[in-house]
């Protein structure tokens, strides 16, 4: 699992090949994905997830806060020879008058569950307006209360990967990674990812508020990043289980939607 974290080139790849197997599929149950269409990651990370519509010939854009990680994207996109535009930078406080209605599709994969609560609204309702008319927003992020809602995976030590850890109180959980000997900015981040935390039903009522519809909900049971990740079969949530507010935010470790304006 740690190499995924160090090797950036594996993480990129990975997240390539479940783009192209599954949000490219996801969003195009929505709208038909054509060549010259116009696409954004919010959070794009490395860019993977831009790999498969890159392909397909579309204009791609991701940003992202971290320069290690934009610098990632364009030297792997260059290695692929594919092209793209990658903007480091804090999309909560960036301009965005002159991209306003530019966009078709934008993602947002894994990354509403790392918005400071104060910032939610902005950042949802700073993407709606960049669609265009007939645009649309995926949107996935692990539930909160899920076995590894709490990004432990990224600890480095193996007892503060245990599932379901993160839902300790806040100063035993902190105290606990401390004891664990955590880096200190490890720690903060896992705090961090806390704060921010996402329930499905939180998500919701944030996508009411900012004048999103729910176009499609799919739960996941088996997240299906784990094909790539670990060979695991993506399945999921069945749609009975999902009907229990307990059952869907402790068992959905992925949950996609499709966003359109109201």
């Amino acid at each position: 699992m740690k190499d995924r974290y160090t090797d950036r080139r594996i993480y990129f790849e990975e997240l390539a090949q479940t783009s192209r197997e599954y949000i490219l599929k996801y969003i195009s149950t929505y709208i038909t994905t054509e060549p010259d269409y116009r696409i954004m990651e919010i959070g794009c990370g490395e860019g993977g997830n831009l790999v498969p519509f890159a392909e397909i010939g579309c204009k791609v854009c991701g940003i992202d806060l971290s320069i290690g990680k934009i610098a990632n994207a364009r030297k792997y996109f260059d290695e692929n020879g594919l092209e793209g535009e990658f903007v480091c930078s804090d999309f909560v406080r960036c301009e965005i008058e002159p991209h306003i209605g530019m966009y078709d599709v934008i993602i947002m994969h894994d990354v509403i569950e790392h918005i400071e609560p104060e910032d939610k609204m902005e950042f949802m309702s700073r993407a709606k307006v960049l669609l265009k008319p007939s645009g649309v927003i995926m949107s996935a992020f692990p539930a909160w209360k899920m076995p590894f809602g709490g990004h432990q995976q990224i600890c480095s030590k193996t007892l503060c990967r245990l599932p379901f850890i993160h839902l300790l109180p806040e100063r035993w959980y902190k105290g606990y990674l401390n004891i664990c000997k955590e880096k200190d900015d490890k720690v903060e981040e896992l705090m961090s990812i806390r704060r921010a935390r996402m329930s499905i039903e939180g998500f919701e009522l944030l996508c009411c508020r900012a004048g999103l519809k729910i176009e499609d909900r799919t739960l996941w049971l088996i997240n299906p990043h784990y094909k790539a990740k670990f060979g695991l079969r993506p399945v999921k949530l069945h749609k009975l289980l999902s009907c229990s507010r307990w059952v869907r935010n402790h068992m959905s470790t992925s949950c996609f939607y499709l966003l359109a304006a109201m």
